[in-house]
């Protein structure tokens, strides 16, 4: 566990968090169990420079793990941003000026992405909105075709599994 996460649902840094909507506090681990017990998927919002310091492909598997499905950031290291697609997790991009702060989003909201009906494309814009009804823009960081595919197709095992199926 990071004992340095900054998680502003608390007041230090430590590898806990909030659950939602129950206000209880937990580990993480125990956090992305009970939401995976309750069929939520879930959304990271993150700061600048996402995944700095955790480049290795296990880094994006840890939120995969957890439930991750997305995460919005100001901006991403490079080579984490590559993995979280890798492992099927979109990462969206908020556009210049706008953070989870400006935009007034705490972490508790329930967010739905329009995902075009899986019809994406590289660098796209799209939408997404609260429970609440804001809405903010944020755009796709698939930044490649092969991107592209892997991400809908689940993440790159999943790509390599069905393109060895279909050859047999």
């Amino acid at each position: 566990a990071n004992t340095r996460l900054i998680n502003k649902f608390l007041p230090e840094p430590a590898p806990k968090t909030v659950h939602v909507p129950s206000g209880d506090v937990m580990d993480i681990f125990d956090a992305a169990e009970r939401y995976k017990n309750e069929g939520a998927s879930l959304v990271v919002l993150a700061g600048a420079e996402y995944g700095s310091g955790s480049s290795r492909d296990w880094a994006a598997k840890g939120p995969y793990l957890q439930g991750v499905k997305c995460v919005i950031a100001v901006s991403f290291e490079r080579i984490h941003r590559s993995n979280l697609v890798g492992m099927g997790i979109l990462p969206l991009q908020f556009y210049p000026g706008e953070n989870a702060d400006t935009l007034g989003l705490t972490g508790k909201e329930q967010l739905s992405i329009d995902l075009h009906g899986g019809n994406l494309s590289v660098g796209q814009d799209i939408v997404v909105r609260t429970h609440e009804g804001k809405e903010f823009h944020a755009k796709v960081r698939l930044d490649t075709a092969v991107e592209l595919t892997y991400f809908k197709s689940g993440g790159i095992l999943p790509y390599v599994l069905r393109k060895l199926a279909a050859s047999h």
